[in-house]
């Protein structure tokens, strides 16, 4: 496939991307079941698809990363506890993968930004669960464990730029208010809506943010080549 064609794939992919988004938000809106399920299992091949063509040499973990969020996604909306903690543990593999794949990329070679930043999530993550841990129940300990991975991921993710920062964050923030529901808190108002509006613009960020971060990196080398050719007249 050209270069051509494949970035005319990826700009297809990702509208195809957004439209799909729009629709299952706009199903929570509506309360059609039947549309949130489909559409729910599509977004995140849709978007490793989108990022695949977009870089055909891209960051290895990238894919696996959106695909085992795409089983989460797929388990979550099974319902029932075992296919719930299945969810978690589909999830927390993703964030495995971006964590590792982040780190691999220089998270934390920069140690005193790193510090600060993860002191920042430690603490919002130490409130967030000394507030939720009564209504948690059985769930305490893979919520805690489930959140320190998530936690990992907004914090090494904070590294690559201000896209993959804000995608962690936004994941956090999805997550966080995923957890209000287990531990029986008041909903907000349309609280289904937030969760999955935070999760598909998060999960875009990182993706788009990490490919971002890659043809940087590989432009570099060429640039290096070129610049003694330039001196030389040649």
């Amino acid at each position: 496939m050209t270069i051509t064609r494949r970035l005319r794939a990826a700009r297809g992919l990702l509208s195809t991307y957004a439209a799909t988004s729009a629709a299952h938000l706009g199903a929570i809106v509506t309360g059609t079941t039947a549309l949130q399920h489909v559409t729910k299992p599509a977004l995140m091949p849709l978007l490793a698809a989108h990022t695949l063509a977009t870089a055909e040499k891209g960051p290895k973990l990238l894919t696996p990363a959106l695909l085992l969020s795409a089983g989460g996604d797929v388990l979550l909306q099974v319902g029932g506890e075992a296919a719930f903690l299945a969810g978690m543990g589909s999830f927390a593999a993703a964030h495995v993968c971006y964590v590792t794949m982040f780190v691999k990329r220089g998270a934390l070679d920069d140690r005193r930004r790193t510090a600060v930043v993860a002191a920042a999530y430690a603490a919002a993550w130490a409130a967030m669960i000394s507030q939720l841990w009564p209504g948690l129940g059985e769930l305490k300990i893979p919520v805690a464990v489930y959140s320190l991975l998530l936690a990992s991921t907004a914090v090494t993710s904070a590294r690559l730029g201000w896209r993959t920062g804000l995608g962690g964050a936004l994941f956090l923030l999805s997550d966080t208010l995923i957890a209000t529901q287990l531990a029986d808190w008041r909903e907000l108002p349309g609280h289904e809506f937030w969760i999955m509006a935070t999760y598909v613009v998060a999960q875009y960020l990182l993706a788009s943010g990490t490919v971002k971060a890659h043809q940087d990196v590989a432009r570099t080398p060429s640039t290096r080549l070129s610049a003694p050719a330039a001196s030389t007249g040649r």
